[in-house]
């Protein structure tokens, strides 16, 4: 028996909670599989799990091995890893999850860059703007839009973007330019609901901080939507420079109230632990910071 494939076919089963999804975790056979797993527990002469047709468990040995198992197959990874850290190579898969809209602009150019490169990675990039769990989830990295990274997390900024109060001239042409944040209550509002603050805007201006109370006419928790909206004529949005930019540049829309700055995001590449960082996280890291030195919408 290959010992460590049993431990490796174990393992997976137990993660995956079935024969037949922990197969194809591990690209092997249900058949090739439960025969490790049988070998497994004749060698060490326990029942390792409960079989039912329904259900798959643990029993009370098969938990104590099982965490053994995992520790063993982590330290493995690990010694790896700082081997090809010394190396400077990379291999394997690097599990990353981006935001939706920043992903789709700014980082899918970058992979393929990333890939040429480092021919032995495979990327698994998910787009979700919602909150991820990199530890549960099995992420190895991620990048984050906030003002401060989680405290839970080692983080690396790359880049920042600022809220921009934008509108189309044509709306501006028939509502009026607001002249201070307190008038935007007055205006049509295109809101982002994911957005931190909410619907009270934040701005920094010439005399201190200053919060606006606005009404939404439109809510969604799409940026390109909100500006979408916003680019016909539908009301004021605050977006991130790095969206709001190409609209700005061909005039479809302005920017309102300058003089009244709304907030920075840092955008960071967040990882679970700084010990035995692998090969691949480092240099994704590296490579995305480089990508960032320089960037398409103004600070």
């Amino acid at each position: 028996m290959d010992r460590f494939a049993a431990i490796q076919a174990f393992v997976a089963v137990v993660d995956a909670g079935s024969f037949v999804k922990g197969a194809d975790a591990i690209g092997q056979s249900k058949a090739g599989i439960s025969r490790y797993v049988g070998e497994l527990e004749a060698q060490l002469g326990v029942r390792l799990l409960h079989r039912t047709t329904r259900k798959l468990s643990l029993t009370e040995e098969g938990e104590v091995f099982h965490a053994r198992c995992k520790e063993l197959l982590a330290q493995l990874a690990e010694a790896e890893a700082e081997i090809t850290v010394h190396s400077g190579s990379a291999i394997g898969q690097l599990k990353i999850n981006v935001p939706v809209t920043f992903g789709q602009l700014h980082l899918a150019p970058l992979w393929p860059a990333f890939m040429e490169r480092h021919p032995k990675v495979a990327l698994d990039v998910t787009l979700a703007d919602r909150f991820v769990d990199l530890v549960d989830e099995g992420y190895d990295l991620a990048v984050r839009i906030a003002r401060l990274p989680s405290s839970s997390l080692i983080s690396r900024r790359l880049t920042a973007t600022r809220l921009l109060l934008c509108a189309s001239p044509t709306y501006l042409r028939e509502r009026g330019m607001p002249a201070h944040p307190s008038e935007l209550a007055s205006h049509d509002v295109v809101s982002y609901s994911l957005l931190s603050m909410g619907e009270n805007w934040e701005f920094e201006g010439p005399e201190g901080p200053v919060v606006a109370r606005v009404n939404a006419r439109l809510r969604t928790n799409s940026g390109e939507t909100c500006c979408a909206a916003a680019v016909r004529h539908q009301g004021l949005v605050l977006q991130p420079s790095f969206l709001v930019a190409p609209w700005l540049q061909s005039g479809e829309l302005v920017e309102v109230l300058p003089q009244f700055r709304s907030i920075e995001l840092g955008i960071y590449a967040v990882y679970p632990s700084r010990r035995h960082v692998t090969a691949k996280v480092r240099l994704m890291i590296d490579f995305l910071v480089a990508s960032f030195r320089t960037q398409a919408w103004p600070r």
